[in-house]
């Protein structure tokens, strides 16, 4: 239990955090995935599965979330993950250097590394979310997520402009030179960040003798029982599968319909990536008017993002019909708009869903955080599935991506009608200022 509610200031270290680990994700999934696929000619498969495997490794985060339950404290969880996924992630640098001479040695070491990525970011995140939870009051903490969201975002750029900068002249030594420089350099940030603030903001609870410890299936178990958890988990799985499909057929689909250039089409993501953080900070912004203003609930503003996201969806389905006619560029502004919404507020009310349970805060966050990664691994996969069976069957661009935005838009309308029953105290009543990211989501 919070002794002291943590104030700005101390959010905004916690949101260094969330930066580090961002810088060291986007280098191993977007810098690293680069190099595999261009400079050495590797099947565009074999970051895919690496990635891929990355998020499938975060089913465990109900597994790392009991441990900190037991342990008593998050923050060696955080520390202690954040040294993993650093060390993962010179390591994925190290196997691309060494995949260039010996492809089956640098490849057996990518594996081991995007392992250690995928643990990483679980084990940090997972405790780094609940000690947000413990720590900040209800009516901060939608804001809490918009601060931290929006930091870790500014991780994903910081890194992409400073890393691209001293990549040039590019070789493989000098990648794992940035890597190095970056891995070191977000452990030290972090580990720096979050220390004290535990034992500063939570009354101090001592680890749980062994004859007190609860089963993990035990556990695990009792909080599925909980249907308010178990809703909310279903909701977190849909609404980002939703969220999610679209991330790597929306490029391609500009190409085929509206014939963007590579570099038109790279403009695109970053039009709907603006959206997603305008739309985040105008929840945050409005905030300031929840305590006058009762329907500004973290719910109210899920359930709204939600529907405005289906209706962007459908925006889609028309642009897959009418072509270079319909307005590409202010449709994927809106899509990522109100996607930023209703992330913010799904996060926050994550934070509300785990918060104030007894001894099963941990478990609960690693179960939603869960339900987010499998969403987000599971997403991108059967959006380009879908897409490639469609081309076959019908031979139609228009038909096969027009399918994919329409069930997406389904999806969102029933992510909308199950945040609408979810019934918990905290996630209908609390007061927002929101914010969201993932993309792991890390």
């Amino acid at each position: 239990m919070a002794d002291k509610n943590l104030g700005w200031f101390g959010i905004a270290r916690l949101g260094l955090v969330q930066t580090s680990l961002g810088a060291i994700v986007v280098l191993t999934t977007s810098t690293i995935n680069r190099v595999m696929i261009v400079e050495l000619s590797f099947l565009a498969i074999i970051p895919g599965l690496l990635v891929a495997w990355h998020y499938a490794l975060q089913v465990l985060r109900p597994r790392w979330g009991h441990g900190s339950d037991n342990g008593g404290k998050r923050t060696p969880w955080i520390i202690g993950g954040m040294a993993v996924l650093a060390f993962g992630g010179l390591l994925a640098a190290v196997s691309v250097w060494l995949a260039a001479s010996l492809f089956w040695a640098g490849i057996a070491l990518a594996a081991i590394a995007f392992t250690l990525i995928g643990i990483g970011v679980g084990a940090a995140g997972t405790s780094l979310l609940v000690l947000l939870a413990e720590t900040v009051e209800q009516e901060r903490r939608g804001a809490a997520a918009t601060v931290v969201w929006t930091m870790m975002i500014a991780g994903f750029i910081l890194t992409t402009v400073l890393a691209g900068h001293f990549l040039d002249p590019f070789s493989l030594t000098r990648l794992v030179v940035v890597a190095a420089a970056v891995t070191l350099t977000a452990f030290v940030v972090s580990t720096c960040a979050v220390w004290g603030i535990e034992n500063a903001h939570i009354k101090k609870t001592a680890a749980k003798p062994a004859s007190e410890k609860i089963n993990f299936n035990a556990a695990l178990k009792d909080v599925w029982q909980d249907k308010d958890a178990r809703r909310f988990a279903i909701f977190i799985f849909s609404s980002m599968l939703a969220y999610s499909a679209q991330d790597l057929i929306l490029e391609p689909f500009a190409g085929f319909i509206f014939n963007f250039t590579p570099g038109q089409s790279t403009s695109l993501s970053g039009t709907q990536n603006t959206g997603v953080l305008i739309g985040m900070l105008v929840v945050g912004f409005a905030s300031s008017f929840a305590g006058r203003a009762k329907i500004l609930t973290l719910r109210n503003w899920t359930v709204f993002g939600c529907l405005c996201s289906a209706v962007a969806l459908i925006g889609l389905v028309a642009a897959a019909k009418l072509g270079e006619t319909w307005p590409l560029k202010l449709n994927v502004f809106a899509l990522g708009f109100f996607n930023g919404m209703f992330a913010v507020a799904a996060i926050g009310s994550m934070f509300s869903a785990a918060a104030g349970q007894t001894s099963r805060e941990g478990i609960r966050m690693g179960l939603f955080g869960a339900s987010q990664a499998i969403a987000f691994a599971a997403g991108g996969f059967l959006g380009t599935v879908i897409v490639d069976i469609l081309k076959f069957l019908t031979h139609s661009n228009s038909i096969s991506y027009g399918t994919v935005f329409g069930l997406e838009a389904a999806l969102f309308i029933y992510s909308a009608l199950l945040a609408l029953r979810l019934g918990g105290r905290d996630v209908a009543t609390v007061n927002p200022f929101v914010l969201a990211a993932q993309h792991d989501l890390g």
